[in-house]
């Protein structure tokens, strides 16, 4: 399905169309007198004495034809309160054929900054679906058309927004490819293309990266025919050689764990095992678009986890980029290992103000917290501080965890310098964390978000309809906007 809005388009008087009438919690509907019949008025009058006046959105058949919504805007409403209106509103707007409505932009509308804007952004948002391989296809078209230029987004503000949708929907969409279409060598292909958004793309293959000693990294790919890579894109949205702001992600494109298989049932979701480093893609890709006035840098391990004759062995020792030696316990805790080649590379290439890693890391997270939370384990108070209250404010929400000497310990090896798990067991996603710190050389400001919970929902959630949801391109693009323009 496809949504057209249309602005500045005239109702007529006693309009026969859909119309749709954003009015205050007490759902004062004076604002609709013009635009429908005496009776018309009368009834829905009448039918609000015996309504449940406490929810968002009430829907009026007039006739089989036309619909009537009402939607109530409570005051001290908060943006994200605004977007899940409009997500709300997709939803009843998603049923059935064709159709067409009118939204009266009424004067209550304008006393919430930017109402109209973040209502069709949470409505877009709702309305993604990833139906590429469908054969039979969503003709339908659902058209918006906004009364007056009153409360019209700005030119600048539709552009954030755009570009956000657009960063958005094409994390979400790396994340719902097969993992027999995006590979690694594809994965890496498709980057590329993302110079024409204006972003500097280089694509270190596996010959640069032995080159460079990542063995961390390439040790997780020998299993596979495909190749293993590190992409980096760059934005320079400011004239000034000021420190880029770095983000980082695991793009582990199909796991099966490797020699430490994983059960069937825990197999069939890891296509989506590189949904941190499809953040950091629709991250830089929202960047580019909307023309950000920061520099940045965006840093992803592309990898395929697979078992063959060549894949790597529990027990094996390989050595990083950073010179620190690793014994590989289970090769199912593969993340960290291309995390920790891609921290410390770009740590040391780029001299970042701070980095940002983003990973479908743990299960143990899931235990934790469910799919409410990210879990956040940062040295740094004063960026935990900025992303909590950035992921408050869009809804996509963290909770930092502890980290600590004692739990470092335990990722101490007796044949290298580190080990990739944890052998006494529980706490596994700080201890998994405490790996990752270890690569972080030179005190940097760090934050490991570990999405493994968000990053996919079976069942939907506010802003999304279910399966991937691009978790993290919001809430960074929060951080960054709020914090670092």
């Amino acid at each position: 399905m496809s949504i057209k809005i249309n602005y500045s388009k005239k109702i007529n008087n006693k309009s026969s169309a859909n119309l749709v009438l954003f009015c205050d919690e007490k759902y004062s509907i004076t604002g609709l007198r013009k635009y429908i019949s005496n009776t018309e008025f009368s009834y829905i009058k009448d039918l609000l004495k015996t309504t449940d006046l406490k929810k968002n959105l009430q829907v009026f058949d007039v006739n089989s034809k036309k619909k009537i919504v009402l939607i109530s805007i409570k005051n001290n409403l908060k943006t994200s309160d605004v977007e899940n209106l409009g997500a709300e509103f997709y939803k009843l707007v998603n049923h059935g054929k064709n159709s067409e409505y009118f939204l009266i932009s009424d004067s209550i509308a304008s006393k919430h900054n930017n109402f109209l804007g973040h209502f069709l952004h949470g409505l877009k948002l709702k309305s993604y679906e990833f139906k590429k391989y469908k054969t039979k296809k969503d003709t339908r078209l659902i058209s918006l058309n906004i009364s007056g230029n009153k409360n019209k987004p700005s030119v600048q503000n539709q552009l954030k927004f755009k570009a956000l949708e657009e960063g958005t929907f094409y994390a979400r969409d790396l994340v719902s490819e097969p993992g027999n279409i995006l590979h690694p060598d594809e994965y890496a292909k498709r980057l590329s293309s993302l110079r024409k958004d204006g972003l500097k793309v280089n694509i270190y293959d596996e010959k640069k990266l032995k080159k460079l000693g990542m063995h961390s990294l390439l040790g997780v790919g020998m299993g596979s025919t495909r190749g293993s890579y590190l992409v980096t894109m760059e934005w320079n949205g400011t004239k000034n050689n000021s420190k880029p702001l770095a983000f980082v992600g695991k793009g582990v494109t199909f796991d099966t764990g490797g020699y430490s298989l994983k059960p069937a049932r825990f197999m069939e979701d890891m296509t989506y095992d590189m949904a941190g480093s499809a953040t950091v893609v629709g991250l830089m890709k929202n960047f580019a678009l909307r023309k950000a006035k920061i520099n940045a840098v965006g840093v992803v391990g592309l990898v395929e986890n697979m078992v063959s004759g060549n894949a790597q062995r529990p027990g094996d020792i390989v050595k990083s980029y950073s010179g620190k030696t690793i014994e590989i316990l289970n090769t199912d805790a593969e993340g960290r290992l291309v995390l920790a080649d891609a921290l410390t590379f770009t740590e040391k290439k780029f001299k970042p103000k701070f980095i940002v890693d983003l990973a479908t890391l743990t299960g143990a997270i899931i235990v934790c917290l469910g799919s409410e939370y990210a879990g956040l384990f940062s040295n740094d108070d004063n960026l935990s501080k900025q992303i909590f209250k950035a992921g408050e404010k869009v809804e996509e929400k963290v909770w930092r965890m502890p980290l600590h000497k004692n739990y470092d310990k335990l990722m101490n090896s007796k044949n290298a310098d580190v080990q990739n798990i944890n052998y006494v067991g529980g706490a596994g996603s700080t201890t998994a964390a405490q790996f990752l710190q270890r690569f972080i050389l030179n005190k940097t400001p760090w934050a490991h978000l570990d999405i493994a919970g968000m990053a996919f929902s079976k069942y939907g959630g506010a802003l999304n309809s279910g399966g991937a949801t691009g978790f993290g391109v919001r809430l960074l693009n929060q951080l960054v906007e709020e914090n670092y323009e």
